[in-house]
């Protein structure tokens, strides 16, 4: 036998076990627990929604999920450790838009860049509201907006994290009421709330998914959505009300980057599963989140879409990234 008829046939054994090797590993995928990371604290909507998912996924799965905590910098500490993280599916994480695509630009370092969170699944919105205490002397849009006119600052706004759908929101609002507003972030829209509750702050910028749950706790002032949200049928929106304002985020669930396609395809179908569960349905709707199924492809389009958008928008308001 010739070199060269060696070497073909050695090298086309060593391209069909590679290829075995590959074809098993996937797809015994997966064989362990899942870590499903979360960038902000429990009790906020990106928990909340993670315990809704967290017995589904393990039954479509069919390992455990386990749901842990990295938090800080608006989620930017936790998304910073998804892009760390081994690229082999085992460790997903929790996004957020607008915040992935703001901190990065407006910071310029924030641990991480958007593309490198690789997309598997948006499965959720929420719309921004604008909430008081129920003993506030707010009763509308309108009375805060007065005071805020005449004590420029005096107004503080609470919300989830920097430059994130409820701080841009805040900015966006000021803008367009001629206020001159004082943003207070927390490090999830879970401790936002006990702050407002605790009379730390004048008003919150949260989600509606807030709203519809502690609405006997807080006065919704509006909505910040095209029409009113099915859960808060008796809250106006902003544009109801002639402010033309519209804010909230996308909740998603990312990979790292370098993450094989068969692999992201596999959790790309879990998620699409979990969240046609009728459970799941019935309980995200109690909770005023709106569903969402836009799987990894749609969901990098969606990326791309609204990174033009917000970049125009940063520009509005002079905070782009010299």
């Amino acid at each position: 036998m010739t070199y060269r008829k060696s070497f073909l046939i050695f090298s086309g054994i060593l391209v069909l076990l590679l290829t075995l090797f590959s074809t098993q590993t996937l797809a015994a995928f997966p064989d362990k627990p899942v870590n499903y990371l979360l960038a902000f604290d429990p009790g906020g909507e990106s928990d909340i929604t993670a315990r809704l998912q967290q017995k589904a996924l393990e039954d479509v799965l069919g390992v455990k999920v386990i749901i842990s905590y990295k938090t800080g910098g608006g989620g930017a500490s936790g998304w910073s450790e998804l892009v760390r993280s081994k690229p082999d599916g085992y460790t997903i994480a929790g996004h957020n838009l607008p915040h992935i695509i703001l901190q990065p630009l407006q910071r310029g370092n924030a641990g991480y860049q958007t593309e490198q969170l690789q997309n598997i699944y948006f499965f959720e919105s929420t719309p921004n509201i604008l909430a008081v205490r129920k003993d506030s002397p707010f009763k509308t849009v309108k009375d805060l907006v007065e005071y805020a006119r005449k004590n420029p600052e005096a107004v503080t706004i609470g919300g989830s994290g920097s430059f994130t759908a409820n701080h841009l929101g805040t900015l966006e609002f000021q803008k367009i009421t001629g206020t001159k507003l004082t943003y207070i972030p927390f490090s999830g829209s879970g401790t936002a709330l006990p702050a407002l509750l605790g009379s730390n702050v004048t008003a919150l910028m949260t989600y509606t998914t807030m709203g519809a749950s502690y609405k006997d706790q807080v006065r919704i002032l509006a909505v910040a959505a095209e029409k009113r949200s099915p859960a808060l049928p008796d809250v106006p929106t902003f544009k109801e009300l002639g402010y033309d304002y519209v804010e909230g985020a996308y909740r998603g669930v990312a990979a790292p980057p370098g993450t094989p396609p068969e692999v992201i395809k596999a959790l790309e179908k879990a998620f699409d599963k979990v969240m046609h569960n009728p459970q799941v349905i019935k309980k995200m709707n109690e909770l005023a989140f709106d569903i969402e199924y836009i799987g990894a492809e749609e969901s990098r389009k969606l990326v791309e879409q609204r990174t033009k958008y917000y970049k125009e928008m940063l520009e509005e308001l002079g905070l782009v990234k010299k």
